[in-house]
């Protein structure tokens, strides 16, 4: 399956994509997390605090718990911040 790394998930890291294999004791997003940090110092620090990453597979965003099997590709990426003013939380474009 193919990786894909956003923003400072991808300076931490290293690497913008890869495809990798993981072992079979991998089945969701959360323990993928788990798997990658101990591929290395730039994973650990990138994944230091699995709250806050958001993870999306085939382009939909998905939590911790979601099982990774038949994933083409999943993303990693920070929180995101601002969007349009239709979207606000208040619901009036403010």
């Amino acid at each position: 399956m193919k990786l894909l790394y956003f923003a400072w998930v991808r300076e931490r890291v290293g690497l913008a994509e890869e495809e990798i294999d993981p072992p079979a004791g991998v089945a969701t997003v959360g323990d993928l997390v788990a798997w990658l940090t101990q591929r290395g110092e730039g994973y650990a620090y990138a994944f230091e605090n699995p709250k806050v990453i958001r993870a999306a597979i085939d382009r939909n965003h998905v939590r911790a718990d979601t099982r990774i099997a038949g994933a083409h590709e999943i993303a990693f990426f920070p929180p995101m911040t601002g969007g349009t003013p239709a979207l606000s939380p208040l619901g009036r474009g403010e």
